[in-house]
């Protein structure tokens, strides 16, 4: 059912305004086409990883925000643009990634973002429906609207060059070929992270020359990783939408300090004066910031999970780390052996990607059998019946034999 298009002025204002960075040319602009008209706009993703974080969660919900006031709202999955990888934010070149790995990657993108959007009112596009089209000539005269100083202002790829590192000309071309999807899509605005301006005022000015159209250009706020730092994959700093409740809930509660309150903010329902009363709480000092974070937790898991669930992994949470106990449930291995090195066990058991990382795990005291730390990954281990295996602080499995 269509949503009817709302032209309320604090409506339009109030998505406008929280957890946005900048909107360009400018907000009043856009402000007043909100107005007027059902407008049209979209996220790209890459899928660059099988899963969505709460990174994407924020743009996500912004894209939510615009669909309850009745306005158009595409995905664009980067089918095309994932096999050359945005430069954005890289202190080197990405791998690329092969059409096959990127059609298992967005398996489940749809089923992920559908926590957030209405899928029913989402409109999926894929940009390898375009991209992977155009003629050579098509690509040079996408090329001769840009100079190359222009590519290389970009602060990561000036980084590049005093380090001495490369710049790779698919590099260059990724700009274009996302700036391009505006084009194809035809849209009115685009949404997505303040890492992604620059791609994005590309496609304003190519939806100008193209379609001679105003493509206005909104971006949010990084939402930083567990560690202070971009919330990416590669970082092992994410919050994935697909973390089991348990792992998501742990995985808040490791969260810095002074990114409680952005949490707050970006990836949950809570009002900005519900939001300012717990800062102003935690400024007088009658919450605890671990108190705050385990609400910032238990608030953002019952949204992917449900109420129970969050507080399931609440109670674990607070077995495992308040009273030092194992948690009651845990996943179950079987083993097909009776005996392996204690690096083996730990890959065979999906607990370690990799013997070098098991052996890391071990060398840096994160391991432990049954609650002895194990520090040499090539121990024996005897795979008793309900030997209990501990990595870090939140990764525990049962080994049934």
């Amino acid at each position: 059912m269509e949503t009817p298009m709302q032209t309320d002025k604090k409506a339009i204002r109030d998505v406008l305004s929280r957890q946005v960075a900048e909107v360009l040319p400018d907000r009043k602009g856009l402000s007043k086409l909100m107005a007027e008209k059902k407008i049209r706009l979209y996220l790209g993703v890459d899928p660059t990883s099988p899963n969505l974080h709460l990174g994407h969660a924020g743009v996500l919900r912004k894209l939510r925000e615009f669909q309850n006031l009745g306005h158009e709202v595409a995905l664009i999955f980067g089918t095309f643009t994932a096999q050359i990888g945005d430069p954005s934010g890289r202190d080197k070149q990405r791998e690329p990634l092969s059409p096959e790995k990127i059609q298992e990657n967005m398996k489940t993108y749809q089923t992920q973002a559908g926590h957030i959007l209405d899928m029913r009112r989402t409109k999926i596009l894929y940009n390898g429906d375009w991209l992977g089209k155009l003629t050579f000539t098509e690509v040079l005269k996408l090329a001769s609207y840009f100079t190359t100083s222009q590519m290389l202002e970009r602060d990561m790829f000036q980084k590049r060059i005093e380090q001495g590192s490369e710049i790779w000309l698919h590099e260059l071309l990724y700009p274009l070929m996302q700036g391009y999807d505006s084009v194809a899509a035809d849209v009115d605005l685009e949404i997505g992270g303040t890492d992604q301006t620059f791609n994005m005022l590309v496609g304003r000015r190519l939806q100008k020359l193209y379609r001679n159209k105003e493509k206005y250009v909104l971006s949010v706020p990084l939402l930083m990783g567990l560690d202070g730092r971009k919330m990416s994959k590669s970082y092992g700093n994410a919050v994935n939408l697909t973390d089991s409740a348990h792992d998501m809930y742990g995985k808040l509660m490791s969260l810095r300090d002074e990114h409680i309150l952005p949490y707050f903010e970006a990836a949950t329902d809570l009002s900005r004066q519900e939001v300012r009363k717990i800062e102003r709480r935690m400024n007088k000092e009658t919450v605890s910031p671990r108190d705050a974070k385990a609400l910032l937790a238990k608030t953002i898991t019952a949204l992917y999970h449900g109420d129970k669930e969050s507080q399931e992994a609440e109670h674990a949470f607070e077995r495992v780390f308040r009273e030092k106990q194992e948690p009651e449930r845990m996943p179950i291995w079987r083993a097909t052996q009776t005996s392996s090195s204690l690096g083996d066990l730990l890959v065979a058991a999906g607990l370690a990607s990799s013997k070098s990382d098991a052996r890391r795990l071990a060398e840096q005291g994160g391991v432990k059998i049954n609650g002895h730390i194990q520090k040499d990954s090539s121990t024996q281990i005897q795979l008793a019946q309900d030997l209990v295996i501990q990595v870090g602080k939140r990764r525990f499995i049962r080994v049934k034999v």
